[in-house]
């Protein structure tokens, strides 16, 4: 990818399901339309998880269906399990996203299940996924700390990696879902990570709720990942876990990385023209300090 960096744009489930407003579905229909012609070539369009663990999400079916598909861009979806996974083939994902928590009390608090039990999930979704042609991503949740048990160490991380290596992901998800994680933790799990499994695609998924996202980010662009989730205007966070807001905003992203000469495809203005707008669908103001500020000039004085 050269010097190309990849956002995954995640405002539509990550950031909705936690965000306290209910929008309808054709707001977040034209979320994702927007975000579309902003540049993004991969948005997280919905989640197809119980209606009852995660009711905003309910609606994922009209979600997919009534998106006008763009060519090139990649709709994907969450899925936890058999009956999920089918609902997300059945309404058109290109790309299916499971999960597995990293540590148990956590892992049974997000989704029901040990860990153990999550693995056998995602090798059941995987290979769902994989025969009707989807593409797969699975993220290993937690990765940095978790809420109820603590610290979690890295070789932890590579363990599980090394056990659903043999699924062969089109790609794995390090996040940091509680936001505790800092650049030289990262630098050492995308390292595990890489040695469990050779030749994988590598993607970072970190919240900003202590506020060292974008410094987790330039950290693991730094040790050669090329894909990171993030959410228009920082919005979402995860419902499952304590005091766990903050998804990175996707302008504050941007922003550094063009400044960092690097190439995302996406349209600064328009990401924070879309992120104005919706912060006015929402009813409250959103985090991202992009949004705020605006981008800055490109003309440099002599």
């Amino acid at each position: 990818m050269g010097n190309r960096i990849q956002i995954v744009e995640v405002s539509p489930r990550d950031g909705l399901q936690a965000d306290p407003a209910d929008l309808s579905t054709a707001t977040k229909i034209e979320l994702v339309s927007r975000l579309a012609a902003a540049g993004h070539t991969r948005i997280e369009a919905a989640s197809f998880v119980s209606p009852k663990a995660v009711p905003k999400m309910a609606d994922g079916e009209g979600v997919m269906a009534g998106i006008d598909r763009v060519p090139g861009v990649r709709y994907s979806a969450l899925a936890l399990n058999q009956r999920g996974v089918e609902r997300a083939i059945e309404a058109g994902a290109d790309e299916i996203n499971g999960v597995i928590v990293a540590t148990e009390t956590f892992s049974q608090r997000n989704q029901g299940a040990t860990i153990e039990e999550a693995i056998a999930r995602w090798r059941t979704i995987s290979d769902t996924a994989r025969a009707a042609g989807a593409a797969t991503a699975v993220t290993i949740s937690a990765a940095c700390g978790c809420p109820f048990e603590g610290r979690v160490a890295s070789s932890k991380i590579a363990d599980i990696a090394r056990i659903i290596a043999d699924t062969e992901p089109d790609e794995i998800v390090v996040a940091d879902t509680i936001g505790v994680g800092v650049p030289s933790q990262v630098v050492e799990l995308f390292g595990l990570v890489a040695e469990a499994m050779p030749g994988a695609a590598l993607r970072g998924h970190f919240h900003n709720t202590r506020n060292t996202a974008l410094a987790n980010i330039g950290a693991a662009v730094g040790a050669g990942v090329k894909v990171f989730d993030s959410s228009l205007g920082g919005v979402g966070g995860c419902p499952f876990a304590p005091r766990a807001t903050g998804n990175v905003p996707t302008e504050d992203v941007v922003y550094m990385l063009h400044e960092m000469s690097y190439d995302t495809g996406l349209d600064l203005d328009a990401l924070i023209a879309t992120s104005t707008w919706l912060e006015e669908e929402l009813g409250h103001e959103v985090p991202s300090l992009v949004a705020k500020a605006g981008g800055f000039p490109v003309a440099t004085s002599e």
